[in-house]
C-alpha cells in the first residue's frame, strides 16, 4: 500500500531523516550539493494579485516579479498550445541570471493511444522554439493522463523518441505518471536505462514514486492548503527542506515510498527541482518562498 506523509505526521517526519542528515554533515567538507530550484506552476493567476503580486503591479511585469522571488517556474501554457520562438525569447529576457524554467510538453504528444508514434509531434514541439530559452531552459515535463496505464513496449518506444539535443542545446526530460500500474520495477528499470527521472508526486490520488532513476530530481508538491499562510505547515516545510538537501547531496530520503526500496541510486550530487502545484494554489508562491528561505538558512 502506498505510504503518504500526512499533515498529522509532518511534525514527526524529521526524525526519519536525522540519520541521513548526520551522515551528510560528516561529509560536508568532501561532498558537494547540486543546485536546488524551487517554484510554482505558471505565473498568471488572478488570485495571486494582491496575495503574491503587489496591488497595481502591471500584468506584463508579473513574470519579472515572480522570477525575482522564486528560482524556477514550470511553464504550463506549452501543454495547451504551441508557443513561438519570440515568446520563449521574451520569457528568457524577463528573468534574472540563474533562473530556470521547466517546460510542460504538449498534450498532443502525451494524450495519445500509441506513444511510440509520437515522433513527428515531438519534433513539432522542439521546433516551436523552446531552445530559445537558452540557459533558462530546464527539464521538459511529459505529463500523462490518470487513465494512461503502463505499457513497457509503448513507453520504451516513447523514451527512444525523446531527443537529448536540439539545435545545439542539451535537452533533459522527466515523466509524470498518474496511474498505479506504473508502480512496478519494470517502469523504474526502463527509466533508469534511459537516465530519465520520474516525478515524485505528493498527491492524494496519484502514485508517489521516489525511486531515483535519472541525473536530477523533480518533485511536485500538491497537498498545500490556502488556509495555511505558507501553503504547507512549518513542520512540513522543514521536512521537505531536509529531503531536498539530501537529494541534492546525492542521497535518498528514507521516508518516501519507492517501488524498489532495496535498490539505491549511485551517490552523486543531483540538481533538484521542486514545484508547489494545484491544491493551495493561492498560497503556492508563499510555500515556495518559505522553502527557499529554509534551504538558504541550512
Amino acid at each position: 500500500m502506498r505510504r503518504r506523509l500526512s499533515r498529522r505526521r509532518a511534525g514527526e517526519a524529521g526524525a526519519g531523516l536525522r540519520a541521513t542528515e548526520a551522515h551528510l554533515r560528516k561529509e560536508k567538507n568532501s561532498a558537494k550539493s547540486a543546485a536546488i530550484r524551487v517554484g510554482v506552476g505558471g505565473w498568471t493567476f488572478a488570485p495571486w494579485r494582491g496575495a503574491f503580486y503587489p496591488q497595481g503591479l502591471p500584468h506584463a511585469q508579473e513574470l519579472a516579479y515572480a522570477s525575482a522571488h522564486l528560482t524556477s517556474i514550470e511553464i504550463n501554457g506549452t501543454f495547451y498550445r504551441t508557443q513561438t520562438p519570440a515568446t520563449f525569447r521574451k520569457w528568457a529576457q524577463e528573468t534574472p541570471d540563474g533562473f530556470m524554467f521547466s517546460v510542460k510538453g504538449p498534450r498532443y504528444v502525451t494524450h495519445r493511444h500509441a506513444l511510440k508514434e509520437a515522433g513527428e509531434s515531438i519534433r513539432r514541439f522542439c521546433d516551436s522554439g523552446v531552445v530559445e530559452l537558452g540557459d533558462r531552459l530546464g527539464p521538459i515535463l511529459w505529463q500523462f493522463a490518470p487513465t494512461k496505464k503502463f505499457n513497457e513496449a509503448d513507453f520504451g518506444g516513447f523514451l527512444e523518441l525523446l531527443p537529448r539535443e536540439w539545435a545545439g542545446h542539451a535537452l533533459r526530460h522527466v515523466l509524470e505518471v498518474r496511474h498505479d500500474s506504473f508502480r512496478t520495477a519494470g517502469f523504474t528499470a526502463l527509466l533508469r536505462a534511459f537516465d530519465t527521472p520520474v516525478v515524485f508526486t505528493e498527491h492524494r490520488t496519484y502514485p508517489a514514486i521516489a525511486d531515483v532513476t535519472g541525473s536530477f530530481i523533480y518533485a511536485r508538491l500538491q497537498m498545500g492548503e490556502d488556509s495555511v499562510p505558507t501553503g504547507y505547515p512549518p513542520a512540513a516545510l522543514d521536512a521537505w527542506a531536509q529531503r531536498v538537501h539530501i537529494w541534492a547531496a546525492g542521497q535518498e530520503p528514507d521516508d518516501l515510498p519507492r517501488v524498489e526500496p532495496d535498490r539505491h541510486a549511485s551517490v552523486r550530487p543531483r540538481e533538484v527541482f521542486v514545484y508547489f502545484i494545484h491544491e493551495g494554489k493561492v498560497r503556492a508562491p508563499a510555500a515556495a518562498m518559505a522553502l527557499i528561505e529554509r534551504l538558504r538558512r541550512a
